[in-house]
């Protein structure tokens, strides 16, 4: 946990500090300088198959996959875990409803799911966020429902009803603050993999749009030049490994 929490620490001080470093424009093309070598004059990590430099389009990557990935773990985190309160605490048919939905979510194979809402929504950033937010929301739907279950009959929630309080206040004073340690150990075993989701459907040119950069669609890009150029599928690589595995020792 400690190692995993000094290296997110780093990834996000980068993060937060990209703006204010002397960084390359990521976007500059220079076909001149295509795939400059790592240590090269004025590139530390080399340039790609345009001539961009890598260094300043794998910090400005990481930036966006970060961003797009906490993001979408936390639309999901907030969407689920207000269904499996609902659907545990009133229980009856609205638990039916609910968790019938939930479960013909998680019927489908989650990968191809998001396929198909990123093709039905269209390519781009917001809507892989959606997508990716929706095939994982189930999971904070489920686990939230059974300890909403099991906090439902307690002593506590009998004395908030008989004080006069409706179920909307019970669920958002008595129900959240007893949920809430479950939905952050959730959402840090979850966001590694969201970010990796996110970036896999950038590979596939469903995410991020050109020039725009983030690590998925560095990945994409340096597939044609994998063999006879190695080091510009290896850098966007390496950091997608690290911020995955930062977040899962973390969490």
């Amino acid at each position: 946990a400690s190692a995993g929490g000094a290296m997110l620490a780093l990834i996000l001080l980068l993060a937060l500090a990209t703006p204010f470093l002397p960084l390359q424009d990521p976007n500059a093309t220079a076909t001149a300088e295509r795939f400059a070598r790592p240590l090269s004059p004025d590139h530390l990590l080399g340039t790609d198959h345009l001539g961009r430099d890598l260094l300043a389009r794998l910090v400005h990557g990481t930036r966006l996959s970060l961003a797009m990935g906490l993001a979408a773990a936390l639309l999901a985190a907030v969407l689920g875990s207000i269904l499996g309160i609902v659907a545990g605490f009133l229980g009856g048919r609205a638990d039916n409803l609910i968790m019938r939905g939930i479960d013909m979510l998680m019927g489908f194979p989650y990968v191809l799911l998001a396929l198909a809402i990123v093709a039905a929504l269209g390519p781009g950033l917001v809507n892989a966020l959606i997508a990716v937010a929706a095939v994982n929301m189930p999971f904070f739907a489920r686990n939230i429902r059974g300890v909403t279950v099991a906090l439902a009959g307690r002593e506590f929630v009998d004395a908030a009803r008989l004080s006069g309080m409706g179920n909307l206040r019970i669920m958002a004073v008595e129900i959240l603050p007893n949920v809430l340690p479950v939905i952050v150990i959730a959402l840090t075993t979850t966001t590694g993999w969201m970010i990796l989701e996110t970036a896999g459907l950038s590979f596939l040119g469903l995410g991020s749009q050109p020039p725009q950069a983030d690590l998925g669609s560095m990945l994409g890009e340096a597939r044609a030049a994998l063999i006879s150029h190695p080091h510009v599928a290896v850098v966007p690589g390496v950091m997608i490994f690290l911020v995955v595995m930062s977040i899962n020792l973390f969490g």
